[in-house]
């Protein structure tokens, strides 16, 4: 009895192990990558070999994971069948990067096998890098990429690139480990005014209904470039024009450099003013120092102004011609004029006339001529006039001689009853015929104005 109760303890242990499943796994290839958040499962490809009976198969695990085959599949003895296992973690699973857990494998006697499988479990950030080549100043375009690091195939991916040079969006397919690259055009518009440097490249992954943000770095390369533009314009106002403009991607410092002889920089003007000038002999040199900031301009206007010499070369002129024509005249007459007040309320007006011999002179005569519709008055004081000719409006004094340094006063009035006379009115010069040496000469005077209103008439006037 002892015996037979033994031999059936000794079945029991023993009969399980001759009967259980006997099943050989080849894993063939592995999608073991699960993104949080997105329906996508880890995918395991197994080619299964049956050692012993035929049988039938059902797959699960103990963690509540999502997982196929889900339908059991038969395999007879010593045959190898491909099955494909999916494994879709808990979506409040927490734990990130590897995750073992164990899945089984049960055949239709109940006994079964244990298998562990690996998944790593990322977030949608940690799944690609970006970046790009560099940029310069000049560059017309930049590539830049966007890296899939993970063994995971991501479909419909919209990426929205931005940065201080330029924005792009693209939708696209990414396979495992793939690297995509976008050219993209440059406007240099965009990124003149940016100092050379590392900027920040920012990237918007959306993927179904799941949002990441990615950082990446683009390096500005330095590069010194400025341009120079001389534009140089005008006679009598001449305009120099210098303009300094920094293309490059560094804070320039220039100099801007202009010359001028001592006679032109009398009449030159700039802007804005020089920082520094120097003079060696007769050049003086002006300086400007300026930094220029990326996109920057510097602009420098000397103007040299010919007007002002002309003016004063003019002024010299005249003033040597007075000269000359005071040196080389032999009499000088000087006309002035003066009002009178009448008796009767006429308008009248004196006329002074004073001839200065400078040298002996002979056979003087000096004319004068009369306003027109003003009448002269027959008493002069001083000097008589020799000659009066009313008709031709003509006034005349003679004298056989005139010493040196001698002055001659001659004056004589006009007067005007019915005519009233308004405004500013100049009256001729007076002329002058004399000897001197035997030949004949000539003199003018200066001419005389004077200012009048209308004259209120008198009720009782004659």
């Amino acid at each position: 009895m002892k015996k037979a109760i033994i031999f059936f303890i000794l079945a029991l242990l023993i009969l399980p192990n001759i009967i259980a499943v006997d099943l050989t796994l080849e894993k063939k290839e592995a999608m073991d990558v699960v993104v949080a958040g997105l329906d996508e499962p880890a995918r395991f490809t197994f080619n299964i070999t049956n050692n012993k009976g035929n049988d039938e198969f059902y797959f699960y695990n103990l963690l509540g994971f999502t997982m196929t085959p889900k339908e059991i599949v038969p395999i007879n003895e010593d045959e190898t069948k491909e099955v494909e296992i999916t494994v879709l973690p808990r979506q409040d699973l927490e734990v990130r990067n590897y995750y073992t857990f164990p899945i089984y494998i049960r055949g239709k006697d109940s006994s079964e096998i244990e298998k562990k499988l690996t998944v790593k479990i990322i977030d949608l950030e940690d799944a690609f890098e970006i970046g790009s080549g560099e940029i310069a100043p000049e560059s017309n375009s930049i590539t830049i990429y966007i890296l899939n690091k993970e063994n995971f195939n991501f479909k419909d991916l919209n990426v929205k690139f931005e940065s201080k040079f330029f924005e792009k969006e693209e939708t696209f397919d990414l396979k495992a480990m793939e690297r995509k690259e976008f050219t993209i055009e440059l406007q240099k518009d965009d990124f003149k005014q940016l100092i050379a440097g590392f900027y920040t490249l920012d990237a918007q992954v959306s993927i179904e209904d799941l949002d990441a943000e990615l950082e990446g770095v683009i390096k500005f390369v330095e590069q010194d470039i400025v341009e120079e533009i001389k534009n140089d314009y005008g006679f009598i106002v001449n305009t120099k024009r210098i303009q300094k403009t920094n293309n490059g991607n560094t804070v320039e410092l220039v100099n801007t450099v202009v010359e001028k002889n001592i006679i032109s920089r009398l009449f030159t003007s700039f802007s804005p003013e020089p920082s520094a000038v120097e003079r060696k002999g007769a050049t003086v040199t002006y300086t400007w120092t300026q930094e220029i900031l990326p996109g920057g301009t510097f602009e420098v206007l000397v103007k040299t102004n010919w007007l002002y010499p002309f003016i004063i070369l003019l002024f010299i002129f005249i003033i040597v011609v007075l000269v000359y024509r005071f040196t080389s005249t032999d009499v000088v007459l000087r006309k002035k004029i003066s009002f009178v007040k009448a008796k009767g309320g006429e308008f009248a007006l004196k006329v002074s006339i004073f001839a200065y011999a400078k040298k002996y002179v002979e056979r003087v005569n000096i004319v004068d001529r009369l306003p027109s519709l003003m009448k002269l008055y027959q008493r002069f004081g001083g000097e008589q006039p020799s000659r009066i000719n009313e008709k031709l409006g003509l006034i005349e004094w003679s004298f056989e001689k005139l010493e040196q340094g001698e002055v001659r006063t001659l004056s004589y009035i006009v007067y005007s009853k019915n005519v009233g006379v308004m405004g500013k009115f100049a009256l001729p010069s007076a002329a002058v015929i004399y000897q001197k040496d035997g030949k004949v000469h000539e003199a003018e005077s200066n001419k005389a104005f004077f200012m009048a209103e209308p004259k209120k008439q008198d009720a009782d006037f004659e």
